[in-house]
């Protein structure tokens, strides 16, 4: 399930995109200390960042340019600031669109749906790396000391959501929403038995311990 990033200082507001976003099918979560949130990205990798330009201490310009210059994660300016300058500013230094407030529910995710599938394409080919362990997500093998193997379609996504979203600990509804589509009608121990075998997968290449269980919480992956 993808995740968005909300950049928002108004506490209503934020509320309000995450009830949107959620309802819509997107794990999503706010940021609380702005003069961190482009670190706050890095640390996260969210598949979508949506990003205020008034901010209390900085400006939403300055954020967008300092998650840019490590990140090509998709970013949307959703503002009150409406000027031509500032519409110009933000997709010069590198948002993907530009949303002014009041915004309509359905054009904005009309418009997440859309940019994310524009970045789909890039994602299906990309490598991710952490802890020592690489996957290659168009092939759909892990690799770590000088060994790899092929994982199923379930191991793969499993163990990407898991890597993206080092090290914060990602909950069981998270991950059966994110395979499934649903939290609903999935007998809990389908995801156990998913995530053993991933267990079983990995250490077939000298991978153990990489997977920690957070009893009532969910899953992580080692640092």
């Amino acid at each position: 399930m993808p995740l968005v990033y909300v950049i928002e200082d108004d506490a209503a507001i934020c509320n309000e995109l995450l009830q949107l976003l959620e309802h819509n099918g997107y794990d999503a979560t706010c940021c609380s200390a702005f003069e961190h949130a482009a670190d706050d990205v890095r640390a996260i990798d969210p598949d979508l960042v949506l990003l205020d330009l008034t901010l209390p201490g900085t400006d939403g310009q300055l954020i967008c340019r300092d998650i840019r210059a490590t990140s090509d994660v998709p970013i949307i300016v959703l503002t009150s600031r409406t000027t031509e300058i500032d519409e110009v500013m933000s997709m010069t230094i590198g948002a993907d669109d530009f949303v002014p407030k009041p915004y309509s529910a359905r054009v904005l995710i009309a418009r997440i749906q859309a940019l994310l599938r524009r970045t789909a394409g890039t994602d299906a080919g990309s490598v991710i790396e952490h802890g020592g362990v690489t996957l290659d997500l168009a092939r759909s093998v892990a690799a770590a000391h000088g060994k790899q193997v092929e994982l199923t379609k379930n191991e793969m996504r499993i163990l990407a959501l898991l890597m993206r979203r080092a090290p914060a600990i990602v909950s069981r509804e998270a991950i059966m929403r994110d395979l499934w589509d649903s939290d609903s009608f999935i007998d809990d121990n389908t995801l156990t038995v998913n995530i053993n075998r991933l267990r079983a997968t990995l250490e077939r290449i000298g991978v153990t311990g990489y997977l920690v269980t957070h009893r009532g919480r969910g899953y992580s992956v080692q640092p």
